[in-house]
């Protein structure tokens, strides 16, 4: 097993200094890791392990995440997130690449998308929404809720945790490390402040899924579907819905929850590893 180097850098984005890992030659497919709610790029450490000595993997923390630094009075949304990736994307000289939208990466990933459709190569989609059926009960509650009192509850240690164990078949495949290193950047000053924002325009999110299903419909970029079946905020019925729209994606369902890696990683890197060396290789008969 080759085990790959791992660079951890910063690049200075228009006053926000973006974190980010990056493995992998540069001149091979590249993989963009999104990371989604209360995450970081961490979350993709294992993955990053396991691809990054054939593919070139980037995964950047957003503002208000892990160790990227915005300045003060940064207006934390989906759209200024986008904003963000979008500037590191061209910072960094992507033109290129695989998209993985897990949980948030699934918002900025499709807002990405629709700015720019040339750079899609492909899509991985793992627990992240874009159909109405896809959310729970719990996440229409979150959607629907106006008032910042509404969403502090979903800040703290138990509901971080939570996330993590929720659903999972084997609670001791799930290490500690992962909520306690969540509650850890999200117990940083002015970390709930900007949480609560973006918990409040998740709704934006929604409004946008008409939109986002349009794109795939028109693109039809080839997409792999990875579910945690027992994710308690977006359902397996999410999962399937892509289908619709992609009706040639790969779609693979596992018995755990909304951190789909932490429990199922042995089994995910084998089938993204596949699919980056099947698009790679029908991007290179295209040409």
């Amino acid at each position: 097993m080759n085990i790959p180097k791992v660079y951890h850098r910063y690049s200075d984005v228009d006053g926000v200094r973006v974190f980010y890992r990056e493995a992998g030659p540069r001149d091979a497919p590249t993989l963009l890791l999104l990371h989604g709610f209360p995450s970081s790029s961490a979350q993709y450490r294992r993955l990053i392990d396991a691809l990054g000595d054939r593919y070139h993997v980037v995964a950047p923390d957003y503002p208000g995440f892990g160790l990227t630094e915005a300045p003060d009075g940064f207006a934390y949304s989906f759209e200024s997130l986008t904003d963000v990736v979008e500037r590191f994307v061209q910072h960094l000289g992507l033109t290129n690449f695989t998209l993985y939208a897990f949980d948030f990466g699934g918002p900025v990933g499709m807002r990405l998308a629709q700015r720019h459709p040339e750079w899609i190569d492909g899509l991985i989609v793992q627990n992240a929404n874009a159909y109405a059926e896809g959310l729970s009960e719990l996440a229409q509650g979150l959607v629907a809720t106006t008032e910042r009192a509404g969403v502090t509850g979903i800040m703290t240690l138990p509901v971080t945790r939570g996330q993590y164990e929720g659903g999972v078949s084997d609670p001791d495949l799930i290490a500690p490390d992962g909520w306690t290193l969540d509650q850890h950047y999200l117990d940083q000053p002015g970390r709930v402040d900007a949480q609560i924002d973006l918990a409040l325009d998740y709704g934006s999110n929604v409004d946008l899924y008409p939109a986002w299903q349009a794109w795939l419909r028109e693109n039809r970029p080839p997409t792999l579907i990875l579910w945690g079946t027992g994710d308690g905020f977006f359902l397996e019925p999410g999962a399937r819905a892509y289908l619709r729209d992609v009706p040639d994606a790969e779609l693979h369902l596992f018995p755990t929850g909304h951190f789909a890696l932490e429990e199922y990683l042995p089994e995910i890197a084998p089938l993204i590893d596949k699919f980056l060396a099947r698009v790679a290789g029908e991007k290179k008969d295209q040409s």
